[in-house]
């Protein structure tokens, strides 16, 4: 179970941020292997104080189009999974809005299976 969030300036339509939470959702599918239905997501705009992100660091310059994806997910993907992961989403999102790849900053933060609870106070994926 993936949980999504995703940050950005604020001032897009809802289309524009319904469409950047699909991407992501597809690129998790094609390349995570998350199950169908998994969709946890959290889009949310931010003004410019809050939402600072550095524009040259490692050399890759940024602008006000950028966004910022954490993905919580259960461990265990190897590194070549994840640069797919990367790629899907970064070339996605050029190709549905010609946003600058330049402009996707992804983070996944990895968990145990038993962190999570899908509801009813239970740790479902939790060994017992």
């Amino acid at each position: 179970m993936p949980l999504v969030r995703i940050d950005l300036m604020k001032g897009k339509d809802d289309s524009y941020r319904a469409t950047i939470g699909e991407v992501g959702y597809d690129a998790m599918r094609a390349t995570l292997d998350v199950p169908e239905n998994d969709r946890f997501q959290i889009i949310a705009e931010r003004g410019a104080t809050d939402f600072i992100v550095d524009r040259t660091y490692l050399g890759i310059n940024r602008t006000d189009d950028c966004i910022v994806i954490q993905v919580t997910l259960n461990e265990g993907r190897d590194v070549v999974k994840k640069r797919a992961f990367y790629k899907a989403v970064a070339d996605g999102r050029h190709e549905r809005f010609k946003l600058r790849r330049e402009d996707v900053f992804i983070s996944l933060v990895e968990v145990k299976k038993e962190n999570w609870s899908f509801g009813n106070g239970e740790a479902q994926y939790a060994p017992s």
